[in-house]
């Protein structure tokens, strides 16, 4: 995340001439060509389908090594164009993760997103492989094993890391043993040719994208690998794409990007509104942050029973409720809810409902595949102990799990392939917006995104806090730059800031 001086030297400010200053070629409008493979129908109620949504599935190769070998489906949905004469192509909504339904991500943000850009795209949407309606993985977890917070490698109370060693043991285990192709075939570079494969079947010649978080990294992954096929690419809270880094560096820079946010919420919570509400936590900002650190060192010494049998209230999902919750601000009434249950002696916690239960096995499968298969991970137990060590001190809030073991350090067979290296070369048609506070793909991590893409990109900075940017936090100058970029094919001729 940027400082003072981060920010001075990022020396951005949004003007009409900034906005102004480059326009790129359009891929073209495209005819809704005859799909080849995907026959569109009406899409099935569970999947709560926008007025006009069709859903198909796509066939693709189980392992593209094996193109005549065993197929397996993807659920694929559009959204089209009601505007046939304004239609310019397709724009693929690319969903983060690893392990989020494109599909549902569709149905969440089509509507506006169909508003927004005026009818100009057919906008389409898959579930990557072992998601939601898509061919599914999985590895047999115990149910103890896929509960949130321990998915996420908490360390124990007093810091030691033996009991997430030997989770992590047992679900590399577990995966190697009930996974087989399909476990290994959850990678980003299957995810990329999955969605090349679908622009084929859909008769294009380019794609337009929106990727968020996870996203963006398989929106760049494409760009690097089909760079041909990319009209209008936009990446939306981008993190760091180092391929010696990959997906652990991603969980590293949690710790930076909550203690970056956590301000946000300290102010909130201070704030003279709140006591109407009885969520007001402390008189000033200030006094927010050692509050949260107490209550939570107490929880792990005690913890309290809450409204969910059998699943008290520790230090331990507290920490992770808060990691949530700073992803916006509407869930900060629902935090500072539960720091003042916890705070109150005759108070019954209520626990967020994906921290109350396991989740099933198929989501928990694919979180762990896909970074487990894309990049090899260090294995030497004392340094994960010395490391976490490290970090507890430096990022109290995090308590240590961006840098904690994970069944990666014991993945059979190590990464299927080596992770793309995004590189500046390449169309000049990337267009990037990120938070100045975003709790999980920092700012940071952004602007590296960004270094390596050099002139192919533009950032626009947004000084907000949260996770996801465009149609997401309301900032009116984000929106319109991402809205040019896709409607009219102008991107700021430098990075800028929206305030």
């Amino acid at each position: 995340m940027t400082t003072n001086r981060g920010r001075k030297a990022l020396m951005l400010t949004l003007s009409a001439a900034a906005v102004a200053g480059v326009a790129l070629a359009g891929g073209g409008a495209a005819p809704a060509a005859a799909a080849d493979g995907l026959r569109w129908a009406a899409c099935d109620p569970a999947v709560k389908p926008l007025p006009g949504q069709q859903c198909a599935t796509l066939t693709v190769p189980l392992d593209y090594a094996d193109p005549e070998g065993e197929r397996i489906g993807l659920a694929v949905a559009r959204l089209p164009s009601t505007r046939p004469e304004a239609r310019r192509g397709t724009l693929m909504v690319i969903p983060g993760g690893p392990g989020s339904s494109g599909v549902q991500r569709l149905g969440q943000k089509g509507a506006a997103l169909a508003k927004e850009t005026g009818g100009a795209y057919d906008l389409v949407a898959f579930d990557p492989r072992g998601v939601g309606g898509s061919a599914k993985a999985r590895c047999g977890f115990d149910e103890g094993d896929r509960r949130l917070v321990t998915l996420r490698s908490w360390p124990a109370a007093d810091g030691g890391i033996g009991e997430n060693v030997a989770r992590s043991r047992r679900m590399a285990e577990d995966c190697a043993r009930n996974g087989g192709a399909m476990v290994r075939g959850l990678t980003t570079a299957n995810q990329v040719r999955d969605l090349d494969r679908l622009r084929q079947a859909l008769g294009e010649r380019k794609l337009s994208a929106w990727s968020v978080s996870y996203g963006t990294y398989v929106a760049a992954a494409y760009a690097q690998r089909f760079p041909e096929s990319t009209d209008r690419w936009v990446l939306d809270s981008s993190a760091d794409p180092d391929p010696k880094r990959v997906a652990r560096g991603w969980l590293a820079g949690m710790a930076r990007g909550v203690e970056d946010r956590f301000p946000d919420f300290a102010a909130w919570a201070a704030h003279p509104d709140r006591a109407a509400e009885g969520l007001r936590l402390a008189a000033r900002a200030e006094d927010v942050r050692p509050l949260f650190l107490e209550l939570a060192a107490r929880l792990d010494r005690e913890p309290r029973p809450s409204t969910t049998p059998g699943t008290p209230l520790t230090g331990t999902i507290l920490r992770q409720a808060l990691q949530q919750a700073l992803y916006s601000d509407a869930a900060f009434p629902g935090l500072a809810r539960l720091i003042a249950q916890a705070l109150d002696p005759a108070g019954v916690p209520v626990l967020p409902p994906e921290l109350a239960g396991p989740m099933p096995d198929e989501a928990a499968t694919v979180s762990v595949g896909v970074i487990c298969n894309d990049v090899d991970w260090p294995r030497s137990v004392p340094a994960y102990e010395r490391a976490v060590a490290a970090d507890r001190a430096r990022y109290p809030l995090t308590a240590g799990l961006p840098a904690n073991i994970t069944p990666c350090s014991f993945w059979k067979g190590g990464a299927v392939e080596k992770p793309a290296r995004i590189t500046d070369r390449g169309p000049s048609n990337v267009l990037m917006i990120q938070n100045l506070r975003d709790p999980s793909t920092p700012h940071s991590a952004g602007l590296r995104m960004r270094a390596a893409f050099g002139d192919r990109a533009r950032l626009v900075s947004v000084d907000a806090g949260g996770h996801g940017v465009y149609l997401g936090n309301g900032n009116a100058c984000g929106d319109r730059a991402v809205t040019r970029f896709l409607t009219e094919g102008v991107r700021p001729a430098r990075d800028v800031l929206c305030g």
